[in-house]
């Protein structure tokens, strides 16, 4: 079993910056693929990164890394919008297939909201 918590959400202003950050815990099998999703409220949750792509609607802003730290991933956003208002999930397969649908990932940690202010 995976265990995740995000942190880093908190509010900015339009052009702002913030970095998100997931720490895994448990048993983490090498192949596992780690994502970033989100959810606005009203709407369905979407798919935001993985270490190998990203959403195009955050294509040059948004950059995921893995950090120095074992287990531990991050979503550095860069010039946010407020469409880019919503809870902040991060998300662990361990089969590696790294899929754009949320349903599709076994384990994901409660979220950590940003929110983005005009």
């Amino acid at each position: 079993q995976i265990q995740l918590v995000e942190s880093g959400g908190g509010s900015v202003q339009t052009g702002g910056s913030l970095r998100l950050s997931c720490v895994a815990s448990g048993y983490i099998p090498d192949r596992t693929c780690m994502a970033w999703f989100r959810q606005a409220p009203g709407k369905e949750r979407e798919w935001v990164a993985t270490d190998s792509d990203v959403a195009d609607s955050v294509k040059g802003r948004f950059f995921f890394s893995e950090g120095n730290a074992e287990n531990t991933v991050y979503l550095q956003m860069n010039s946010l919008k407020p469409e880019d208002t919503a809870m902040y999930y991060c998300s662990a397969d361990p089969s590696g297939v790294c899929s754009y649908y949320y349903l599709e990932y076994i384990y994901t940690g409660p979220g950590t909201q940003v929110t983005v202010s005009s």
